[in-house]
């Protein structure tokens, strides 16, 4: 068995620490440099009498909607263009790291190497093959058997998510790796194992770190990630992906999300914080080597430009596309439309890939994520508006139920800012989702107990974290489908919930436009409306007068950084 070593007092751990401002200089083989600075000038519109109806997501369904004049409408900011050469670029990076020697200097014949991968979360929806992981893995693995490096097990960091399926897993490493590794050699982590899992000891606030014995008995372990939002990757990767219950308690709780002042805003996030602190302890123990790829924003083929095009710009074949897509979600079944749609995989471009330290690579994947997606404006609103579409991080190939349209509603979408929020202090927030009553049975079995059996006896987090969070977890049948099945662990309903803690403390409405279970969104506390006309007025009446409003158009992945002074109603 391989011994951790320890750094020494000459060569201390790493840790987060300041370093000078990223600039993006002239392009090189592993970044797109200042390739990266498209202009966010057209981004931002205001509505007249006359404007077109806006174009929203409404669940698998596309919608459209008349907004009123003075209406603020954020679009995404345009697509960074993808490097030319992937392979050359992941090759670069790890021959060029951050703060680290190469990872040719780090391998000797004989020694224990970890891989560990991201998971079904990322990125969303699929992307095109090769994935990004497939192409690093191809490039490490060549790597490591060139150096006689023949111990190397494959991990996909699925912390208390569900286990990815075979035929998932299939997609993000390729047939040859899937193949040659699968299942002895790659798999998923269980946070359950009793066998499987090392404490390596506690943070300075005395957090829990505890971590996959594997990755930690290894002599190196590479954690080979994808970039889609800021919230991802550094040390959030490790600390977290590769964890048990004990080592999630510190930042999946409800006062850890409170305290984030947007957890996509890595220096203002209690949860980005506590990873850091975790993985701190875990790099005094493990020697890890990252690979951080980004991705820009192109979710969508190019030819369909309507997804993005401001709609008073659309031409014929714009409103034609539309026209058509619309038309043809609408026949669809909603389990139909899921099929096609996440059957669909998106055109996303590699544009940076930076390899090494953990903090350092990170650094510079942050810079390039902010880059790709935050658009400037100026002020809050009293009213924001979010399309909520079909598909979030927590379930792919299943049904969006209505605790992961909350949380999509008041956690991801909410917390897509920097500065502010984009909606004021008991402002109100409206989204467009149908809310159907309907839990897959696979993938989400605690779900609908939670959501039908707990939460309509208190919204309250913090007194369902004490009264029921430890029953959850400690429920056989549930800690079997985890680790048995392809079921999100027992306590994650929770964690959803928890999710939108910051958010719920801060709206002091929220209308779902659409919503076709009534009793779904009173469980919640939110209020219903038929149409986006019904649900303005129902958010003027909140404010007591004529609200200023906002629309942040998502999807692609839109961040908005909000200058000014907060408001509050």
């Amino acid at each position: 068995m391989a011994t951790p070593s320890k750094p020494s007092s000459e060569n201390p751990a790493p840790a987060p620490k300041e370093r000078p401002a990223f600039e993006f200089g002239d392009p090189t083989p592993n970044a797109v440099g200042r390739g990266a600075l498209v202009s966010a000038e057209s981004c931002v519109r205001i509505l007249e009498d006359d404007s077109a109806p806006r174009m929203l997501w409404s669940g698998e369904d596309l919608i459209r909607a008349k907004m009123p004049a003075g209406t603020r409408v954020v679009y995404p900011k345009p697509t960074i263009p993808g490097l030319k050469d992937r392979k050359k670029a992941i090759r670069y990076a790890v021959d060029h790291p951050e703060e680290m020697e190469p990872l040719t200097a780090h391998l000797r014949p004989g020694m224990k190497v970890t891989i560990a991968i991201d998971d079904i979360s990322l990125p969303l929806p699929k992307m095109f093959r090769p994935d990004l992981r497939q192409s690093s893995l191809e490039i490490v693995l060549e790597i490591l058997a060139e150096h006689g490096v023949t111990d190397v097990e494959i991990i996909v960091a699925t912390s208390f998510h569900r286990r990815m399926e075979p035929f998932e897993i299939r997609w993000a490493v390729g047939n040859k790796i899937f193949d040659a590794y699968f299942p002895d050699k790659l798999y998923c982590h269980d946070g359950e194992d009793p066998d499987g899992m090392v404490e390596l000891g506690r943070t300075e606030l005395d957090e829990p770190v505890r971590m996959n014995r594997r990755a930690v008995e290894s002599d190196l372990l590479i954690y080979v990630n994808i970039n889609l939002v800021p919230m991802d990757g550094g040390a959030k990767s490790i600390a977290i992906g590769l964890c048990d219950y004990a080592a999630l308690q510190p930042h999946h709780n409800p006062q850890t999300i409170r305290d984030s002042d947007s957890y996509f805003d890595h220096k203002k996030s209690a949860l980005t914080a506590s990873a850091n602190r975790q993985a701190k302890v875990i790099l005094e123990h493990l020697k890890v080597f990252h690979i951080e790829t980004v991705v820009n924003n192109q979710m969508f083929d190019p030819k369909m430009a309507f997804f993005t095009k401001p709609e008073d710009r659309w031409n014929i074949l714009d409103k034609s596309s539309y026209g058509f897509a619309s038309w043809a979600l609408r026949r669809l079944s909603p389990r139909v439309k899921r099929n096609v749609l996440f059957g669909i995989p998106a055109p996303y471009e590699l544009i940076a890939v930076h390899a090494g330290e953990t903090w350092a690579a990170h650094e510079k994947t942050l810079a390039y994520c902010y880059q790709q997606y935050c658009v400037p404006i100026e002020g809050q609103s009293d009213v924001a508006i979010y399309g909520c579409p079909f598909i979030s991080p927590y379930n792919v190939h299943s049904a969006l139920n209505p605790l992961l349209v909350q949380v999509m509603a008041l956690g991801y979408l909410f917390n897509m800012y920097r500065g502010m929020p984009v909606v004021k202090k008991n402002g109100v927030l409206i989204v467009t989702h149908p809310l159907r009553d309907e839990f897959d049975r696979k993938h989400h079995p605690s779900y609908h107990e939670f959501f039908h059996r707990v939460l309509p006896e208190t919204t309250d987090s913090f007194e369902l974290s004490r009264k029921y969070e430890a029953e959850f977890v400690k429920r056989p049948e549930y800690i079997r489908e985890y680790r048995e099945g392809y079921a999100y662990h027992g306590v994650h309903p929770f964690y959803m919930w928890y999710w939108g803690e910051n958010g719920r403390a801060h709206v002091g409405k929220v209308i779902c436009v659409g919503a076709q279970d009534a009793r779904s969104a009173q469980i919640m506390g939110w209020d219903t409306a038929a149409t986006m006309e019904e649900a303005l007025e129902m958010a003027q009446s909140h404010v007591g007068r004529v609200p200023t409003v906002s629309h942040v158009h998502i999807p692609p992945i839109n961040m908005v950084d909000v200058a000014g002074t907060p408001e509050s109603l």
